[in-house]
């Protein structure tokens, strides 16, 4: 199973992070990736970077070291109805190439809920026109019925991402993935498989969630980040404009 594009890092603007967006590009473009998507912090967590940065990145260019970076967001969850950090006016005025919503206890302003609380969360964000993935939501403190809420995020063509960084950093919480990676294969529900990576030195590592997805034979064709081609459909379904250009210039002739 290979990944033909890594969908959630951070850069330096990331206070946590430590590498620059054309660091992280040319550390892609050895790794042979197809593409890569810039998501750092949204405003709501205190290591984000001002409003402005998300404003200004979208004047950068759409192929980077011979990369396509996708400019993006990594969207804090601040309340249980599912409100997000940025309002609808500025995702209007965005227009970004992928928009993650995470939950990070510190923005939401409490260390767990309720399995129903956190299934009413995600069924809003479902229903978020912004949102194109769902990040790292495999968290034992803010487990939600795979089940019902994979249903939706299929109809409502959203991604859940199973985020690599997580069995690092979050452990304990692989058995809820495997569950969710289960759901999402039941479902029809497409998944991204991210590094999550917050320095050059972690861009394009997997490897501690793909033999999970092999194990479970998980279908290649619901992963939209496995093959250029997948990507450039779920991000046409998505209505992005970027994916028209993508289709048009091949992989192949990619400088």
């Amino acid at each position: 199973m290979k990944i033909a594009a890594d969908l959630h890092m951070h850069t330096l603007v990331s206070n946590h992070a430590f590498n620059t967006i054309t660091e992280m590009a040319h550390r892609a473009r050895e790794l042979g990736l197809y593409a890569i998507a810039v998501t750092d912090h949204a405003p709501k967590l205190p290591d984000s970077p001002h409003p402005w940065y998300f404003f200004s990145m979208t004047r950068l260019p759409e192929q980077i070291e011979g990369v396509w970076v996708l400019k993006g967001v990594e969207l804090n969850v601040c309340d249980a109805g599912g409100g997000i950090d940025f309002s609808q006016r500025d995702m209007e005025r965005l227009r970004l190439d992928w928009v993650i919503a995470s939950i990070h206890s510190d923005a939401l302003g409490q260390p767990s809920m309720t399995e129903d609380e956190a299934t009413r969360l995600w069924l809003n964000i479902a229903r978020n026109p912004y949102v194109d993935c769902i990040g790292h939501s495999e968290s034992r403190a803010f487990r939600y019925d795979y089940d019902t809420v994979t249903k939706a995020f299929a109809r409502e063509c959203k991604v859940v991402e199973i985020n690599a960084n997580s069995p690092i950093v979050r452990p304990g919480n692989e058995d809820n993935m495997r569950e969710l990676a289960l759901a999402c294969k039941r479902n029809g529900t497409r998944i991204a498989v991210n590094s999550d990576a917050h320095s050059i030195y972690n861009l394009g590592q997997f490897d501690t969630v793909l033999p999970m997805l092999r194990e479970i034979d998980f279908p290649k064709e619901l992963i939209v980040n496995a093959s250029r081609e997948n990507l450039i459909a779920v991000l046409k379904e998505r209505q992005k404009p970027i994916a028209g250009r993508m289709e048009e210039v091949k992989w192949d002739d990619m400088p």
